[in-house]
């Protein structure tokens, strides 16, 4: 009898145990401005970008946040990069942006939301992974190359 007790007082441990424990968690999200930091080496902590090198991040970034289109050219040039020439606020670039396909979509959204909020001061819907997904998979076998040229066809300037 008292191995008895001993067992339902045993099981009644482990179900409190188990009403008790916190729910599971989702997986934390990217921080966005960690993964900017890999984007920082070139375009530095700021955005302003290097003149002559690499294009600063700023206005035109948030305007092409606003468009579909846009977003999903912000999302293939994190993916398969970019390479010009391109004219970003009435200065061409002839340099080329390695892609950063190594990156999860998630990471991609949380870097493109940190880039429209913090450094290019721009509101927009977040980006979502499951958009960076069907940007990804739409990009097919792009090269930087193709991206570029794609630039004036999306609202770049």
């Amino acid at each position: 009898m008292r191995s008895v007790s001993l067992i339902l007082g045993s099981l009644g441990l482990v179900a409190a145990s188990l009403v008790l424990r916190a729910p599971a968690t989702a997986a934390a999200q990217p921080d966005g401005a960690v993964t900017y930091k890999r984007c920082a080496a070139c375009h530095v902590a700021t955005g302003a970008g290097v003149p002559g090198a690499f294009p600063p991040l700023g206005g035109n970034i948030r305007s092409l946040s606003q468009s579909a289109e846009g977003r999903r050219y912000l999302a293939m040039v994190v993916i398969k990069g970019v390479s010009g020439p391109l004219t970003v606020e009435g200065k061409t670039y002839r340099g080329v942006m390695p892609a950063q396909g190594d990156l999860d979509d998630a990471s991609i959204a949380a870097v493109l939301d940190h880039v429209v909020a913090k450094i290019a001061k721009g509101k927009a819907k977040p980006f979502t992974a499951a958009e960076i997904g069907a940007a990804r998979k739409s990009a097919g076998t792009m090269n930087a190359s193709a991206v570029g040229k794609l630039r004036t066809t999306v609202g770049g300037k």
